[in-house]
């Protein structure tokens, strides 16, 4: 039983009650989790950046489908009519009236063996020693092969269309702000990067660099999503794994995800 305050409340009638002071939560708040998972990223952040893997565990127990981390992408990265990074994929299964809904958020997979990779004839996609799978807009060509390559589609092209378009108007003030992904300044405008130019999750690498998380991370309510460094078995994002039912995508293709799915 907890105590009681000095700050009663009345009572219809006419009386006092105490208000209790409860103890602290034996379950750590949603803040506390973000925290925890901050510490970590910055304790990874010490360490050389071939010492540390960046990598997701997503629960899909906890997956609500409501996309918050897709339209937190999108307004990271200032994305385009038609180029999600972070799509939420729904699945039905079993039969009327036993029917359920799972819903999968579906990054890019920063794979240990990408197939994006060997495919690009000018070496514009190519793995960091951190593990996270980037595209040098300068250098991309827009050849698409490695939308092709990805087992995932996680790869869209920007065919450089602004939201004004679909409304036979200009760009909205919203386009006309700079995208900083892979810490660069982008600004959209014809014939410049990323227009024409293939595009993806980086894992907001922008943010982590700068010791933030990941926006999806960041804005996901139902705490589904952790992020952190793979290679640090201390981190939340290995120690939510424990004892829990676990998938990668496609493991069977040899990609080896750094992304991994909670069952």
């Amino acid at each position: 039983m907890g105590t009681f305050s000095g700050n009663p409340v009345p009572k219809p009638d006419g009386g006092l009650v105490p208000i209790p002071i409860l103890p602290p939560p034996t379950i750590p708040s949603e803040e506390d989790i973000r925290l925890v998972m901050q510490s970590d990223l910055q304790r990874a952040l010490k360490k050389p950046m071939g010492e540390r893997q960046w990598g997701m565990s997503i629960d899909l127990q906890r997956c609500t489908g409501c996309q918050a981390c897709t339209l937190a992408c999108i307004n990271e990265n200032k994305l385009p009519p038609g180029v999600v990074y972070r799509p939420v994929l729904e699945n039905d299964s079993g039969t009327f009236p036993n029917v359920t809904k799972q819903f999968l958020p579906r990054p890019c997979m920063q794979c240990a063996n990408p197939p994006c990779v060997p495919v690009c004839p000018v070496g514009a996609t190519y793995k960091r020693p951190d593990g996270i799978v980037e595209i040098d807009y300068d250098v991309c060509i827009g050849c698409r092969y490695c939308i092709t390559a990805c087992p995932y589609s996680a790869r869209t092209f920007d065919w450089g269309e602004f939201y004004g378009d679909l409304v036979d108007g200009p760009p909205t003030p919203y386009e006309q702000v700079p995208s900083l992904e892979y810490g660069h300044v982008w600004l959209r405008k014809a014939g410049t990067s990323p227009i024409n130019n293939t595009r993806k999750c980086q894992f907001c690498i922008e943010r982590v660099q700068r010791g933030e998380l990941p926006a999806c991370v960041r804005t996901c309510f139902a705490l589904a999503t952790y992020f952190g460094d793979l290679n640090d078995p201390e981190a939340l994002v290995n120690r939510v794994r424990q004892g829990r039912q676990v998938m990668q995508l496609k493991a069977d293709m040899g990609t080896n995800p750094s992304v991994y799915y909670l069952l």
